[in-house]
């Protein structure tokens, strides 16, 4: 019977390795999507663009995969307490994940947009919002591999950087379009590029909270970071 119990143990261990696995490869994918998406700005490179617009759909195979996968977790072994918190993060965690990826794909398509227009002057802005929203993509997975909760609270607070960033490039594009109408096409796209990198933080802070959740079995601390208006200006991309 105990070498029963120790199978059963043993085996629902592995399961849950390969549920994170899965979701460490959906993250992978998601952070060398937006990488893709704003080198194909940096670059001026459409067939780059277009290459991440087409492999997006991966990241959804995957996050279908961990639904299914935890479902299954979930009805066959009935799991409880920090198993049960383990499959309910990767649950979460691989919705965010397929967010991100719709996100490098939005700004793929405006790229590729972009592209066909001369550049302006705030496009340089661009890359430097979109390392700093790689590396807190990269470093909350970290945490999520290692099960470090601190880690996982220092990438949600530099969340922060991302939206100063993005504020300051706001107000640079309403400037630029005032001075010159003419830069209005470009500037509207551009804001459209930076509100989705914004985004794409707060994808990466809600993953951030639940690893911390999961690791803790409480909530972040309370700490009041409002965003000002410019990061609470709704920037809504076309429906598809």
């Amino acid at each position: 019977m105990a070498d029963d119990k120790t199978h059963i143990v043993s085996s629902f261990d592995e399961e849950l390795t390969r549920l994170n696995n899965i979701i460490s490869q959906m993250g992978g994918l998601a952070e060398s999507q937006l990488i893709s998406a704003i080198r194909s700005i940096v670059k001026r490179d459409s067939e780059l663009a277009e290459k991440v617009i087409l492999s997006d759909h991966r990241i959804d195979i995957l996050e279908q995969e961990v639904q299914d996968f935890a479902v299954r977790l979930l009805a066959l072994r009935q799991p409880m307490a920090d198993d049960l918190r383990q499959v309910v993060t990767a649950l979460k965690l691989s919705n965010d994940l397929e967010r991100i990826g719709d996100l490098a794909k939005n700004i793929a398509k405006r790229a590729q947009v972009l592209n066909q227009i001369p550049p302006i002057r705030p496009v340089q802005v661009i890359p430097n919002m979109g390392k700093l929203a790689q590396e807190i993509i990269k470093d909350v997975l970290d945490a999520y591999i290692e099960g470090d909760a601190e880690k996982a609270e220092r990438v949600w607070a530099r969340d922060q950087e991302v939206d100063d960033m993005y504020n300051s490039l706001f107000r640079e594009l309403l400037t630029y379009m005032m001075e010159d109408p003419r830069n209005i096409t470009a500037s509207t796209h551009m804001l459209f590029i930076a509100k989705n990198i914004e985004r794409i933080g707060d994808h990466a802070t809600n993953i951030a909270e639940t690893i911390y959740y999961r690791i803790k079995g409480e909530d972040l601390p309370a700490i009041d970071r409002p965003k000002n208006d410019a990061a609470n200006f709704a920037v809504v991309e076309p429906n598809e």
